[in-house]
């Protein structure tokens, strides 16, 4: 149980991050580096970090999914558990970066 847990905690990272490549990847025109780093200076590092975790809605919602079209699997809850656990985390890293 706590293995599946760290599982979907870290696919909850692992979504974050990509979430938010693809935010910066789509809509700055400068690199990533270099949009990280003046979202730290200008201080909108935690509304990029924010809009990456739109991505964990969608993990979150594959895992308490029973029917992805014509396959049935199971319904995995530890694994929601842990990508809800990581969204927690990013909000409390918004948090931070904001205030």
């Amino acid at each position: 149980m706590v293995i599946k847990i760290l599982k979907g905690f870290f696919l909850g990272i692992i979504a974050n991050c990509i979430g938010s490549y693809l935010y910066v990847y789509f809509f700055s025109r400068y690199s990533f580096e270099t949009t990280i780093e003046a979202a730290a200076q200008q201080g909108f590092l935690g509304g990029v970090i924010g809009l990456g975790a739109v991505l964990n809605l969608v993990l979150f919602f594959f895992f308490l999914t029973s029917k992805l079209g014509k396959f049935r699997k199971e319904i995995q809850p530890y694994e929601a558990r842990g990508v809800l656990m990581a969204t927690l985390l990013a909000a409390l890293a918004v948090l931070y970066f904001e205030f």
